[in-house]
C-alpha cells in the first residue's frame, strides 16, 4: 500500500512538472474591473524571458528620435554617421546608451559598440557589448546579453535576435530571479534552455531542451515546454494539479481543466481521483457582467459506507447584480449533504455550525433604505450532534425558514433646530419544520434631536413608538404545554435622553479625554406577551459594553426592552503626540423594575445590572491589548471575559486570546459554559526562516487541546517553502488523533507545487 502511494506521488510530481502548461487562469483574490464596458479579471503580470526588448507601438505618425553625443562624425561618401562619447538615442519607449555608435543611412542600420545599455519605460534593462539595430530600431541582434527586468529577475543569453514581426529568439539562455554574487556563482535555482522562442502572434513561449537546476544541479529535463506569455490573461487548458492524501479519501490527485468560454465567463472542471473513494466530481462556473457576477461551484461523490449517506456533495453559489443606480440584488446559496462532508473533504465552511443561504434585494436613495430578503438554514454541527444529541434534534426540528423579510427605513430632512424623524417598517414571515409559523409587521416612528450646549455638553433626545401586529400558528412557549394560535397586537412607547460631557486635558506629550455618560430611558413595564409571541430574532442576548447604553438592547424586533432605567458609564482615553493610545470604559444600569424583559433574558435579578467594560492598550509597537468583561454586581466574579493581546516585535511576538462565557439558561445555548485559550508564538529565526506554533485549548471540565500545530517557512527573493503540521481533535472517530501535514514549494515567477 505504501509503495503504491509513493509511486502515485512521484509520478504525479513528474507529470505536473513536465506538463505543457497551456492554460492560464486568474489567481485567487481577483478583482472585477471595467474597460470599454467589458469586465475582465485583473491579475498581476509575471515577468518572463521574453520581456527583453520592447514592442514599438503602432501609431499613425512615426515617433521622433532624440539623439545626443559628445562628438559626431559624418561620412558623406559612405553615407554614415559616427557618434562617440556618452551616446544616447531615444525613440518611443526605448532608450539606447553606448560609448560609440555607427549609423548607416542607406540600410537604416545602427551598430552600438561598448557598454551598451537598452532601457525600456517599464524598467527592463539590457546590457551587451555590441548591438545591431535595423528597420527603425524594430529589429535587433546581439550576443552575450544580460537582462535585468523590472522585478529584479535576470536573464543571460549567448545570442538574442528580435525579428520585425516582434518574434524573439534566444539561444543558450539562462533565467533566474535569485540574487547571487561573485563568491556564490550558482543561484538557488535557474532554468537553462538551448533555445527559447517567443511567438508574438500566438502569445506563446516555447522552450527546447530545458533544464531546471537547483544550486547548479539539474533535477529536471524536458525536451519541449510551452506556456502562454505574460500578456495572456485567460486561456483554456490544463492547470497545475493538486496532490494530497487523507484518511477518508486516501491518496488523491486533483486534475484541473480551465475552459475559457469567452472574456467574461469560464468553467473549471476539477475532479479528484482518489485511491479509496473513486472519483470526487467537482467544478466551478463563473460569469461576469457589466453590473455583476455569478459563481457556482460544488462537489459530488458516491459513498458506499453504511454510516454515511450514499450520495454526498455540496453546492456553493454566489451572485450579485446592480439593477440600476438604486437597486442591488444578491444571493448566497450554501448546501452540504451531511454534517461531516465539508470537514472530510477540507472544504470552505468545514468548522461552521450552520450553513446559511440568503437572497436579498436592496435599494438606496438619499437617506432612505429598502430591503427584501429570505433565509434558509442547515444545521451541520457534528460536535453538537455528538455532545448534545437532544439539543441537536430540537434545533434541527425547529430550524427556521424566513421568507420574506422586508424592511424600509426613511430619515427626514433636518429641521431648523436640528431634529429629524426616523421611520422604520419591518415585516417577517418565519416557518419552522415543526409546523410553527409567525407573521409579524412592525412600525417604529422616532423623533431625534441631537444638541450641543455652549458648555460642550452633548445631548440626544429620542422619542419613539413601536407598533407590532402578529399572526401566530401552533406556538408553544419553551417549558410550557399551552399552544397558541391567533392574532397579537402590541404598542410600545419609549423616551430616551443621552448626556455626555467630554473633558480634555492636553500636555506637551499627550492628550487625555474623560467623558462621563448618562442615559435615561422611560418606558412601560411588561407587554412582551412571551406566551403568545415566539422569540425568533432576539434569543441570544448578552449585556456587554456595546449595548449597555443603547435605548434598545435587543438585536431584533420580537422582544421589547421594557421598563424604565438609567445607565451610566465613564469613558477614558489617552493619546500620545507621537504614538500610543490607551482607553478604558466601564458602565452599569439601574432598572426601576427588576422584572424587565432584558434583565430576565440575561439572568440578572435585582435593580442594578452587572458591570460591563473594556480596556484597550497600545502604548507602543510591542503591545496591542483588547480586553472586554462583565462582572457580577455583588460578588465581582467574571461572567464574561474576552482577551486578545499581542506582545513583542516582528522578530519575536506572542498572541494570546482567551474567552470565558457563563452559561445562560434563558438563552439558546449550543454548549455549557465556554472557556477557551488560544496561544501562538511567531519567531523570525533569520532573514529567510520563520517559525510559528499555536494551540487552542478547551479549559472547561473534561476539556483538552482542540487543535494545535505550527508551520516552518523559508522565503527569499526567488523561492518559498512552507511546511505545516496540525492536529485537530474531533469527536468523529475517523478524524480523532490524526495529523494534517502540508508542504508547498514555490518558485517565484514560475509557480509551485504542494501536497
Amino acid at each position: 500500500m505504501y509503495n503504491k502511494k509513493i509511486i502515485f506521488f512521484v509520478s504525479a510530481i513528474v507529470n505536473m512538472l513536465c506538463l505543457s502548461a497551456n492554460a492560464s487562469e486568474p489567481v485567487a483574490g481577483e478583482m472585477i474591473k471595467r474597460q470599454d464596458n467589458i469586465p475582465y479579471i485583473e491579475v498581476e503580470p509575471k515577468r518572463n524571458l521574453t520581456d527583453v526588448m520592447p514592442t514599438t507601438p503602432a501609431t499613425e505618425e512615426e515617433p521622433d528620435i532624440y539623439f545626443v553625443a559628445d562628438e559626431l562624425i559624418s561620412n558623406d561618401k559612405q553615407k554614415t554617421l559616427e557618434a562617440k562619447g556618452n551616446v544616447v538615442i531615444r525613440r518611443a519607449n526605448l532608450t539606447l546608451y553606448t560609448d560609440s555608435l555607427i549609423y548607416e543611412q542607406l540600410t537604416d542600420n545602427i551598430t552600438a559598440i561598448g557598454n551598451v545599455r537598452l532601457e525600456e519605460e517599464s524598467g527592463h534593462i539590457v546590457y551587451a557589448d555590441r548591438v545591431n539595430l535595423a528597420d527603425k530600431m524594430s529589429r535587433a541582434e546581439m550576443n552575450k546579453i544580460k537582462v535585468i527586468l523590472s522585478d529584479e529577475t535576470k536573464i543571460w543569453a549567448e545570442q538574442f535576435r528580435k525579428k520585425a514581426n516582434n518574434n524573439k529568439i534566444m539561444r543558450n539562455a539562462l533565467y533566474t530571479p535569485c540574487d547571487f554574487c561573485e563568491t556564490v556563482n550558482k543561484p538557488l535555482w535557474q532554468i537553462r534552455a538551448r533555445k527559447i522562442t517567443h511567438d508574438a502572434k500566438r502569445n506563446d513561449i516555447n522552450y527546447n531542451d530545458a533544464f531546471l537546476d537547483i544550486k547548479g544541479v539539474p533535477i529536471l529535463y524536458t525536451p519541449f515546454l510551452s506556456h502562454p506569455d505574460p500578456t495572456v490573461k485567460r486561456r483554456s487548458g490544463f492547470l497545475t494539479p493538486n496532490i494530497g492524501s487523507t484518511n477518508y479519501l486516501g491518496a488523491t490527485m486533483q486534475i484541473k481543466y480551465f475552459w475559457d468560454i469567452n472574456p467574461h465567463s469560464d468553467i473549471l472542471f476539477s475532479p479528484i481521483f482518489t485511491s479509496d473513494k473513486d472519483i470526487v466530481w467537482g467544478g466551478r462556473y463563473r460569469k461576469f457582467f457589466n453590473q455583476g457576477y455569478l459563481s457556482l461551484q460544488g462537489t459530488y461523490l458516491t459513498d458506499n459506507e453504511d454510516n454515511r449517506p450514499k450520495n454526498r456533495g455540496n453546492i456553493f453559489a454566489k451572485t450579485r447584480y446592480e439593477i440600476n443606480d438604486f437597486w442591488v440584488a444578491n444571493a448566497d446559496i450554501n448546501y452540504a449533504s451531511d454534517s461531516l462532508y465539508l470537514k472530510e473533504l477540507d472544504l470552505d465552511g468545514e468548522d461552521d455550525a450552520w450553513l446559511t443561504s440568503n437572497v436579498r434585494l436592496q435599494g438606496f436613495e438619499n437617506r432612505n433604505y429598502a430591503l427584501l430578503e429570505a433565509y434558509y438554514y442547515k444545521l451541520i454541527s457534528y460536535d453538537l450532534r455528538e455532545n448534545n444529541a437532544s439539543e441537536y434534534a430540537r434545533m434541527k426540528y425547529n430550524k427556521p425558514l424566513v421568507a420574506p423579510l422586508a424592511e424600509y427605513e426613511m430619515i427626514s430632512d433636518v429641521s431648523k433646530i436640528g431634529a429629524y424623524w426616523k421611520n422604520t417598517f419591518n415585516f417577517a414571515s418565519v416557518y419552522h419544520e415543526g409546523n410553527t409559523l409567525s407573521h409579524r409587521m412592525t412600525m417604529i416612528n422616532s423623533w431625534n434631536l441631537p444638541w450641543i450646549s455652549p458648555f460642550g455638553e452633548r445631548y440626544k433626545i429620542v422619542a419613539s413608538l413601536k407598533s407590532d401586529a402578529y399572526y401566530i400558528d401552533s406556538y408553544s412557549q419553551l417549558g410550557t404545554s399551552n399552544e397558541y394560535s391567533g392574532d397579537v397586537f402590541r404598542a410600545f412607547p419609549q423616551l430616551g435622553i443621552e448626556w455626555k460631557l467630554p473633558l480634555v486635558k492636553a500636555t506637551e506629550n499627550s492628550r487625555q479625554i474623560i467623558e462621563p455618560i448618562i442615559v435615561g430611558v422611560l418606558a412601560p413595564n411588561g407587554g412582551n406577551k412571551a406566551n403568545k409571541i415566539p422569540n425568533e430574532d432576539s434569543e441570544d442576548v448578552e449585556l456587554d459594553d456595546t449595548n449597555v447604553l443603547d435605548l434598545d438592547r435587543y438585536s431584533g424586533y420580537d422582544r421589547n426592552d421594557t421598563g424604565s432605567r438609567i445607565s451610566y458609564g465613564l469613558n477614558w482615553s489617552s493619546y500620545g503626540n507621537i504614538m500610543g493610545r490607551t482607553s478604558a470604559f466601564v458602565a452599569q444600569t439601574y432598572q426601576f423594575n427588576k422584572d424587565s424583559s432584558f434583565t430576565n433574558s440575561i439572568e440578572n435579578d435585582g435593580h442594578f445590572s452587572d458591570y460591563v467594560g473594556r480596556v484597550y492598550a497600545a502604548p507602543a509597537d510591542y503591545l496591542d491589548l483588547n480586553y472586554r468583561f462583565r462582572l457580577d454586581k455583588d460578588s465581582y466574579k467574571l461572567k464574561y471575559s474576552e482577551l486578545g493581546a499581542r506582545f513583542g516585535t516582528d522578530l519575536l511576538n506572542m498572541y494570546v486570546s482567551y474567552i470565558y462565557l457563563q452559561k445562560n439558561n434563558n438563552a439558546t445555548e449550543l454548549f455549557d459554559e465556554r472557556r477557551e485559550l488560544y496561544t501562538s508564538i511567531h519567531a523570525s529565526l533569520t532573514r529567510d526562516w520563520s517559525l510559528s506554533v499555536y494551540n487552542r485549548q478547551d479549559l472547561a471540565d473534561h476539556g483538552g487541546s482542540l487543535e494545535h500545530g505550527g508551520n516552518l517557512i523559508y522565503e527569499d527573493e526567488c523561492f518559498k517553502f512552507i511546511t505545516t503540521i496540525k492536529k485537530y481533535n474531533s469527536n468523529d472517530p475517523s478524524l480523532d488523533n490524526d495529523y494534517e501535514f502540508n508542504f508547498t514549494f514555490y518558485l517565484k515567477t514560475l509557480g509551485g507545487i504542494g501536497a
